[in-house]
């Protein structure tokens, strides 16, 4: 009998507890995702039926409202179009406003400008790298294009790669082989011995026949490329480079308003052996184009001695942004023709960026080449982050400064800043050797 009843206590609890979770789970809300489209779903909030209607209704009122563009856009110049800077105020210092606004599409006009690289498909992955640190610390807020060059066609998957990183548009341009092959007047045989020579002595790209007429090419015809013609100014990238800091401003915009030609972030001797006469044969372009040597322009940052010999400084110009219409000019056309046809691309090793660098140097006042000291940047082996640690702070550097090699003795900024008449940042002399 007792163990009758103790049955029936026992049905009734759990009768009792059942009820119980029932009623729990019928009054209790449920925050769940609906498994048939992966949505989330608030309990109270409209159904899938519901939020369509509603967002049918607000297009249907936004349809009869006039469409706006949005704030950083409205009014913007067209690419070309003249403007009044003071009606664009483009921030180039922490105290000017809009400094720390590096969110959404940056307002103001844009330049006729692209990015321009020169690159082999099986650069693709190095390319995608170097692509990722302009966009995040630049181009993702103005879109400027992307010109991509090789001496063969680029295949499917360069293309897919890099437009799907690039926000601008992306143009790809195979090199035509009368500007990436040796021209008629060079002596074949003269050529490959030099060649043996310089491997023979262990001169870097010596016995490189592919990186001369890259250097060729990079001297005297990359900005004459059908991709190329539709724009004003460039900026040259090339493969596993990197950004340290946030560029807060429109370095294409700063060259067109200050009347910048050329620019670089870093400068350093050349290889002597690679240019044993690169001197002779400009200062017999001097002779013959007198007309080409601008007023004040920079030829101590060339000689010592006033013209007499070079000092083997340039420009690093796997970095440089710079005017593709001066690059056009006759004057830079008659030095790019003169150096050809002496030879000096095959029968020694001369590069793109001394020549880059001497004619700038020459050709235009010195008041047009521009030292972007805020604009950290690498390629091996060499580093330039800002001197100066506010300068730093202010753009989020992430460089060692140690590694700056502006005021190092292989360096010719120094020379720069002296030719120039301008004082060196603050803290330089602790980032001397």
């Amino acid at each position: 009998m007792a163990t009758g009843s103790a049955r029936y206590v026992r049905y009734i609890l759990f009768a009792f507890f059942g009820l119980a979770v029932f009623y729990f789970i019928s009054h209790s809300s449920y925050e769940g995702v609906r498994l048939q489209d992966g949505t989330f779903t608030k309990p109270g909030a409209p159904t899938n039926g519901q939020q369509q209607q509603q967002q049918q209704q607000g297009e249907n009122k936004d349809a009869e409202k006039p469409k706006q563009a949005p704030q950083s856009d409205a009014n913007r110049p067209k690419v070309g179009e003249a403007y009044n800077p003071k009606d664009w105020p483009m921030p180039l210092t922490p105290n000017e406003p809009g400094w720390d606004e590096l969110s959404g599409i940056a307002p103001g006009p844009r330049m006729n400008a692209t990015f321009v690289t020169l690159a082999r498909n099986s650069d693709v992955w190095d390319i995608a790298r170097s692509i990722r640190q302009v966009e995040d610390r630049f181009n993702r807020r103005y879109n400027y294009d992307w010109v991509f060059l090789n001496d063969k066609p680029f295949d499917a998957t360069f293309k897919k790669v890099t437009t799907s990183l690039v926000s601008g548009k992306t143009i790809y341009g195979e090199i035509p082989k009368k500007d990436w092959s040796f021209p008629e007047w060079i002596d074949q045989e003269k050529a490959r011995k030099v060649r043996e020579d310089m491997a023979q002595r262990k001169i870097i790209y010596g016995d490189s026949v592919s990186y001369r007429h890259m250097c060729r090419f990079e001297s005297g015809f990359f900005f004459r490329q059908p991709a190329m013609m539709n724009y004003d100014y460039y900026w040259r990238v090339e493969p596993s480079i990197e950004l340290f800091c946030d560029i807060h401003y429109d370095p294409f915009r700063f060259m067109k308003e200050n009347n910048k030609k050329y620019s670089f972030v870093l400068s350093l001797y050349e290889y002597v052996e690679t240019i044993p006469t690169l001197w002779d044969s400009t200062k017999k372009f001097m002779k013959n184009h007198p007309e080409h040597i601008a007023e004040g322009n920079s030829m101590g940052f060339l000689s010592d001695d006033g013209g007499d010999t070079y000092n083997h400084c340039h420009f690093w110009s796997n970095f440089e942004v710079g005017d593709l219409n001066w690059l056009r000019s006759q004057q830079y056309i008659d030095y790019f023709e003169s150096l050809d046809q002496d030879g000096g691309f095959f029968y020694e090793r001369w590069g793109d960026a001394p020549v880059h660098s001497i004619a700038a140097s020459l050709m235009l006042p010195k008041d047009q080449i521009h030292f972007f000291n805020d604009i950290a940047y690498y390629h091996v082996p060499f580093t330039h982050c800002p001197t100066g640690e506010k300068v730093r702070l202010d753009r989020r550097c992430h460089c060692n400064p140690k590694d700056n090699f502006d005021w190092k003795g292989y360096s010719c900024t120094s020379r720069y800043f002296e030719i120039n008449g301008l004082d060196k940042p603050e803290g330089y002399e602790n980032q001397q050797d």
